[in-house]
């Protein structure tokens, strides 16, 4: 199996890290903060720092950019649909080959169901769970949201709960607003 590990630095969002094995995204962290750049007050590094300051990564986390084996060239090109994202774009991110292999025919449901929510649309945990085939099950929705490893090609950040934003792991609530609105996607003023 060739496995390509890269990271990525988007103007504004940060540094986010990409797995890919077999020409299929496996892994995927948003871009966040570098601890080199908080650390200057913002400015621009001459080296770029290996180390995330993203509340969940080990402290001696080092995302690195080598390919560890195979061609980074669909690496490469999922970099390039990740910046235009990140540029405001609207770009084919659900026709990009992710593992959807679960643990659970359900979370598999989930993703693959997630996957069609369009840009700048929302749906409940409730309604996930719904179109994932078991209604009723929105906690257990909920759980995969908050644990999927796969950020922006199966969009959690499109789903909020009956009574407001919902959470967003470590990233918080500002980040998955931040999303949303690069997506267009109207809140009510309540969320």
């Amino acid at each position: 199996m060739a496995v390509t590990q890269v990271a990525y630095e988007v103007e504004g969002w940060g540094v986010g890290e990409l797995v890919v094995a077999d020409e299929r995204v496996v892994w995927h962290e948003l871009p966040w903060p570098r601890a080199d750049r908080l650390e200057r007050g913002g400015a621009t590094p001459q080296v770029p720092s290996r180390t995330p300051t993203h509340p969940g990564a080990r402290a001696a986390a080092v995302v690195s950019e080598t390919a560890s084996r195979g061609d980074r060239g669909f690496a490469a090109e999922v970099v390039q649909l990740l910046h235009a994202y990140f540029a405001g774009e609207e770009v084919p991110l659900g026709d990009v080959p992710v593992d959807l292999e679960y643990e659970t025919p359900f979370l598999s449901r989930c993703a693959a169901a997630l996957r069609t929510i369009p840009r700048g649309e929302v749906v409940t945990y409730g309604e996930l769970a719904a179109l994932a085939g078991a209604p009723g099950a929105a906690r257990a929705a909920g759980g995969f949201c908050a644990r999927s490893h796969l950020s922006i090609f199966v969009p959690c950040h499109r789903v909020v709960s009956a009574g407001g934003l919902g959470s967003y792991g470590s990233y918080g609530t500002g980040y998955k607003r931040r999303l949303l609105a690069l997506e267009g996607c109207e809140l009510d003023a309540a969320l």
